[in-house]
């Protein structure tokens, strides 16, 4: 009976898809792109996850992230030979290569910069007389007999160092090396001997035979311990007084390590193993950081020691990389999951919609297989073969694809997306066609809106969506999207569930004032606003489950596109912030002025549209807060300025601010530019009192300046004048507004002065509003000499997109966008369709009363003009309520700034972004118009007779 049933099976799956292959193959398009994107999704996530770990990992300071496993010196109560053999280089080659095994996974090393060896760990102190003494101090040493010298390094002069046969403790005379940079800082030359003491007061001779340049100055080997590589000057800590001395490193011979067991400079002997990231992924993270803490203090700890011995130590700051790291996933997780969210509902539905229109084409071929004699299960069977020799083929080639183009990252989350959008759509046609042909129904009922009345299950069903959308919506916005615990599903579903209850009342709506307008219309002579607007009422093109597409995907889209805009701002504000301008001129010390020739020749290049030149000086110390004036205190005039009013700032933490002094026009000017909040520059006119003075003039202390101060700082100083001492004269300054921002410095409590007034006048920072060729403005500036800085706020806006995590969750998002509006297009194209043969008669059937051709098409598109403006409406009000609802609890800092050193790391909240609300919406609009007249242009070049025979026969 099988093989009957199989016979009879093939010829049927054949036949269909003969009859239609279009409609197979773009149902096969359709899900081979649904496929890819969702096997496609979770693999870029883990693709961005493993390649932000690995990034993390080889771009941290090699002293943090190096595993060092150290001992101390062998007890001094065994025999000297066997403390000796212990540190040879035998022994410690023997039990570097049993830790290097002994690591566990995932931790690996790199092998090729492991390193072992014996080092002082207290510095001694040199006392040869050609050694530099900046402070009369003389520089302090340490000592290090390291493995592989010869593999990481090259000769740049003299010899490499050798180790005689039997170098022991009692060795009086040993060779060293040391690098370039410590040969040039510590004036250290081939054949130079430096002395070392014994505990016993013995000297060691180190004689320098050569001068060595390491092969990677930035590798492991060179900058675990990066006094190796450069010696460095330190203030010293034991003088009452701020001197400083050299220290540095001297590199001995391989296997000279017994020798430093004699001095009393604290040796011990260590391994260091710096890790591989290249076979890391993003879920190893926690596995790494649990594996981190166990050798450390754990079960690992216990494995090192039974190896390298019982007092041996672990030492890295490999586990604050990871936990960072984890840190920025978790944050970024929950904001991706929106994305994901929204588009896998989006796709879900118009999944749906796909399986609705085939239904509604066979509807009246199952109706009639149904009344003779078909059974459900029979036709469910046939529909779910049918549809699973497209389906299953298409979905294998979506996520082969995405495994091809996305090449790294897990492979089952991405089968098991790729399966879900097979199964959905397997199941989702054979069960609407049977569940509509449960009971044989009659022909010529009505399809459209115009018998749909909502039963009670469903407003029960649309209020429990309801129910849940706020709650979803409440809890993100008072917790954000950071639980704490993982991605909360019904937080990040907040979007979908948001756009869901607005399609809910969009239907429930829409009809009621097209049938109002219809009225009016009815007493018009034509009959095309009429008839456009009642068949626009009851049409079922806009039914729920297209509208609930719609606005899914432009809410997604516009969602998307916040974020993105939300990321370019923070980031935009962020460098402004940090530069202060476009360009930025100043020098390298605080107190550095710059030359009058400097600032007419920087502001004469071309591309400079404004220069601004600022006087800065930092750490003004504030008179004490004004008696009656505390936190709340504003000036008269703070509300004026537009940014003050913070009566919640702490004048306590204003006790030091920075004095800028100003030219009131130019930095009003350059303000304005930059969109910065608008400065008040006749509050800072120098007249009266405050009367400019001649450069260098000395002015007496009552001379009292207009200041622009910060909230904080105007609440310190009150609303009378106060004195103040800066180097550039002692005055006294009165608040006469306030603002949160000043662009030439970063602080947040600074006070604004007219430079005019001061008795120091010269500038110590340019400001250039516009774009300078940056290799001219270098070039103009180190005419000046070297001791100039110059800033872009280009290339310190370049600096936030060099992580791999940001920039992968950034790409996520803008594929977000763009396969929102997609299937946002794809949603209007597919409920036109679905309604497209009815239009047809309907055309056919007017043009036999005399209807023209010209009127049809403008009957069209006066028909779908509704739906369209309803879909776009209604998509940019769900997406503008989305960001509205949800942007206080999502934060953008992790996205946009996270990782960069010196970065403004305040909230970063979710921006309203114009053109990924309004470009999707309007080509809603758009298609429809144009599949309207498609529609109307065909049915115009077919014969009325010929569509009443081929169409509908009602």
């Amino acid at each position: 009976m099988s093989n009957d049933k199989r016979a009879a099976s093939a010829p049927w799956i054949r036949t269909r898809l003969r009859t239609a292959p279009g409609a197979a193959t773009a149902l096969a398009v359709l899900v081979l792109v649904t496929a890819f994107l969702a096997a496609a999704f979770p693999r870029a996530v883990d693709a961005y996850e493993s390649k932000g770990l690995r990034h993390d990992i080889a771009t941290a300071d090699a002293g943090h992230s190096t595993v060092e496993i150290a001992r101390p010196q062998p007890g001094l109560e065994l025999p000297q030979e066997q403390r000796e053999a212990e540190t040879r280089n035998p022994e410690l080659t023997r039990v570097g290569t049993a830790l290097l095994k002994a690591l566990p996974a995932p931790l690996r090393a790199d092998a090729s910069s492991v390193a072992h060896g014996v080092r002082t760990t207290k510095p001694s102190v040199a006392t040869e007389p050609w050694l530099p003494r900046p402070d009369a101090v003389p520089p302090k040493l340490t000592y290090v007999a390291q493995s592989g010298l010869k593999d990481h390094a090259t000769l740049a002069s003299g010899a490499w160092p050798t180790a005689p046969d039997g170098v022991t403790e009692d060795s009086r005379a040993v060779q060293g090396a040391v690098t370039e940079e410590t040969a040039a800082e510590l004036k250290v030359k081939v054949g130079a001997t430096i002395t070392l003491l014994t505990a016993a007061q013995e000297p060691i001779t180190v004689t320098i035979t050569g001068i060595v340049a390491p092969r990677d100055p930035n590798g492991s080997y060179w900058s675990a311990d990066p006094l190796l590589r450069s010696p460095s000057l330190v203030p010293d800590p034991s003088s009452s007084f701020p001197v400083n001395f050299w220290t540095g490193t001297v590199l001995l011979a391989e296997d000279t390590g017994p020798v430093l067991l004699s001095t009393a400079a604290e040796p011990v002997v260590f391994w260091r193993f710096p890790p591989d990231p290249t076979g890391l992924t993003g879920p190893d993270g926690s596995r790494l950081t649990s594996v981190i803490a166990s050798l450390e203090s754990g079960p690992g700890l216990l494995k090192v020691r039974r190896i390298a011995g019982g007092t041996a130590v672990v030492g890295t700051g490999l586990g604050t990389i990871v936990e960072a790291n984890a840190r920025m996933r978790d944050a970024i997780g929950p904001v991706i999951a929106v994305a994901g969210l929204g588009i896998g509902s989006v796709a879900a539905v118009v999944l749906l919609m796909t399986g609705a229109l085939i239904a509604a084409r066979r509807r009246d071929e199952l109706a009639l297989m149904r009344s003779r004699g078909g059974s459900l299960r029979g036709i469910g069977g046939r529909l779910l073969a049918e549809t699973a020799v497209t389906v299953l083929p298409a979905s294998a080639l979506g996520l082969l694809l995405a495994v091809l183009l996305v090449d790294e990252g897990r492979w089952w989350p991405g089968a098991l997306a790729a399966a879900g959008v097979a199964l959905l759509v397997c199941v989702a046609l054979p069960v609407r066609t049977t569940l509509q042909h449960i009971r044989p129904t009659l022909h010529g009922a009505r399809e459209d809106m115009v018998s749909a009345r909502p039963s009670r299950r469903r407003t029960v069903a649309e209020l429990t969506l309801l129910v849940l959308a706020v709650g979803a919506v409440t809890a993100l916005r008072r917790r954000g999207t950071s639980t704490g615990g993982g991605t909360d599903l019904l937080v990040s579903a907040a979007p979908v569930l948001v756009a869901l209850i607005a399609a809910l009342v969009l239907v429930r709506i829409y009809p009621l004032p097209l049938r109002l307008a219809a009225r009016p219309m009815a007493r018009l002579r034509g009959a095309i606003g009429f008839l456009s607007l009642a068949r626009a009422g009851r049409s079922s093109a806009g039914g729920a489950l297209p509208l609930l597409a719609l606005l899914l995907a432009l809410a997604t889209a516009a969602f998307g596109g916040s974020v993105i805009a939300g990321i370019g701002d923070a980031r935009d504000d962020s460098a402004l912030a940090s530069v202060g301008a476009d360009a930025r001129v100043s020098g390298m010390g605080d107190r550095a002025t710059l030359p009058d020739e400097l600032v007419r020749t920087v502001s004469g290049l071309d591309g400079v549209r404004d220069a601004a030149p600022v006087r800065v000086e930092y750490s003004v110390t504030m008179p004490e807060a004004a008696a009656g004036d505390g936190a709340g205190t504003r000036t008269d005039t703070a509300a004026d300025t537009g940014t003050a009013g913070d009566d919640a700032a702490d004048a306590g933490d204003a006790a030091t601010a920075a004095l800028v002094g100003v030219e009131p026009a130019s930095y009003a000017r350059l303000a304005r530019t930059h969109g910065l909040p608008a400065f008040p520059a006749a509050r800072l006119r120098a007249t009266g009192p405050s009367a400019p003075l001649p450069e260098g003039t000395e002015a007496g202390p009552e001379r009292v300046l207009p200041a622009i101060a910060s909230p904080a700082v105007a609440a310190r100083l009150g609303k009378e004048p106060r004195a103040v001492r800066t180097l550039s004269g002692d005055f006294q300054v009165q608040v006469v507004g306030t603002t949160a921002h000043v662009a030439a410095v970063s602080s947040t409590n600074f006070l604004i002065v007219n430079a005019a007034s001061l008795e120091q006048q010269a500038p110590t920072t340019l400001l250039l509003a516009g774009a300078p060729d940056p290799g001219k403005l270098r070039a103009a500036v180190d005419e000046n000499g070297k001791k100039f800085v110059v800033q872009l706020r280009s290339e310190e806006r370049a600096r936030y997109v060099n992580t791999p995590m940001q920039a992968g969750a950034e790409r996520i998002y803008l594929a977000a966008v763009a396969a929102g509006a997609g299937y946002a297009l794809l949603a209007v194209l597919l409920s036109l369709l679905q309604t497209a043969p009815e239009r047809k008669t309907l055309l056919a059937r007017l043009r036999t009363m005399g209807l023209t051709t010209a009127q049809g098409r403008r009957l069209l598109a006066f028909e779908a003009t509704p739906q369209a403006l309803l879909a776009a409406g209604g998509g940019l009000f769900t997406g503008w309520a989305t960001i509205a609802l949800l942007s206080p609890g999502v934060d953008l800092v992790p996205l946009a700034l996270a990782g960069v050193a010196g970065s403004d790391t305040g909230p970063v909240p979710l921006r309203t972004d114009l053109w990924s609300l309004g470009l999707p919406a309007a080509g809603v609009v758009a298609l429809a118009a144009a599949v309207a007249g498609v529609q109307a242009w065909w049915a115009s070049r077919r014969g009325s007779i010929t569509e009443l025979r081929a169409g509908d026969s009602r």
